[in-house]
């Protein structure tokens, strides 16, 4: 009696393990399942925003064939249309950003990491990490009413006086002071992707192995070597991701430009002049939009933009995958 008892509790224990797992079969196939129609659901709204810029933009493309790129046109009256001042403006001001943001950025994220005391970390970087959640009008209403103001007054007088009267870069700061352009444009960037920039590479600098960093304060090196020479190179796959990432949202912002930029379809050497992006271009003019060739040209600066997005994301991959074989080559 006692061995069927046991045989029969053992037939039980194989019958509920097999439920068990026909149970984890079935959940890793529908999870799977899931997953897969997830991805293919991106990929396919992916595909479905391609599709319908490609389509819109097709009447200008076609009208204005690759010179679209180049020209400097932009007439609704006479239907003359051109994208090279919106792109100008759109790389030029990105660029700014960059060189405003990416060392506001590192230098947050050094006082973060390395000398900021404990108690005041938290604090300082979540409300760094809340300039991310303005929205971007605000941004552009505080530049127009603050900074533009400001720049007018004391900035670009004094650039004027000073680099305005050095040979080759005189040029860049030529013209009268008006406050708005395309340096206050790119200035309102660069603020607007350092919480960006400066959290990836706080997360960063925080994966570095404490014994790097003691092996190198051990052989006499200051903070700033420890940084710059340990803790740069073991996380820079890290710190050019956070710097991609920033330039993807200094190139598609749209309000905060539209602000500040001045919103000129002309392409100036000074960046104390006004211009355009195309994001702010399609933001002013869209709505405006009489006739198919109007609208069309707006929609083939869309697909530029988009272009250029996946140009800078590809270039971002590139650079991470030539920065891990270095460090694998190293290592």
């Amino acid at each position: 009696m006692a061995g069927a008892a046991a045989l029969t509790a053992q037939e039980g224990i194989r019958s509920t393990t097999r439920r068990g797992r026909k149970l984890h079969r079935v959940a890793d196939f529908v999870f799977g399942h899931v997953t897969l129609l997830s991805t293919l659901l991106v990929l396919l709204l992916l595909g479905g925003v391609v599709v319908a810029l490609l389509v819109g933009a097709l009447p200008a493309l076609r009208q204005f064939g690759p010179g679209f790129l180049v020209s400097t046109a932009w007439n609704p009256v006479t239907d003359q249309y051109g994208a090279a001042v919106a792109i100008f403006g759109t790389l030029v001001s990105s660029l700014i950003a960059m060189a405003v943001g990416v060392p506001l950025s590192f230098g947050v994220a050094f006082f973060l990491t390395e000398i900021c005391p404990h108690f005041l970390r938290r604090s300082v970087s979540t409300a760094i990490e809340l300039l991310a959640a303005v929205p971007s009008i605000i941004y552009g209403i505080w530049g127009l009413f603050v900074l533009a103001p400001f720049m007018q007054q004391h900035i670009q007088p004094l650039l004027i006086d000073t680099l305005g009267a050095v040979p080759w870069i005189g040029i860049l700061f030529a013209g009268p002071p008006l406050g708005i352009g395309v340096l206050t444009a790119g200035i309102i960037l660069g603020l607007m992707v350092l919480p960006f920039i400066s959290t990836i590479m706080c997360d960063v600098f925080l994966t570095v192995p404490a014994a790097y960093k003691e092996s190198a304060y051990g052989l006499g090196c200051t903070t700033f070597e420890v940084v710059w020479n340990v803790v740069m190179p073991y996380g820079r796959t890290g710190v050019v991701g956070g710097v991609m990432l920033g330039l993807g949202r200094a190139l598609g912002e749209t309000m905060a430009v539209t602000f500040v930029i001045g919103n000129s379809h002309q392409i100036s050497a000074s960046l104390l002049a006004p211009g355009s992006t195309i994001a702010s271009t399609v933001a002013n003019e869209f709505t405006e939009a009489v006739g198919g060739l109007y609208t069309s040209s707006l929609l083939a600066l869309g697909l530029i933009l988009f272009v250029i997005t996946l140009g800078v994301l590809v270039a971002s991959k590139w650079l991470l995958a030539r920065a891990q074989l270095r460090q694998g080559g190293l290592a």
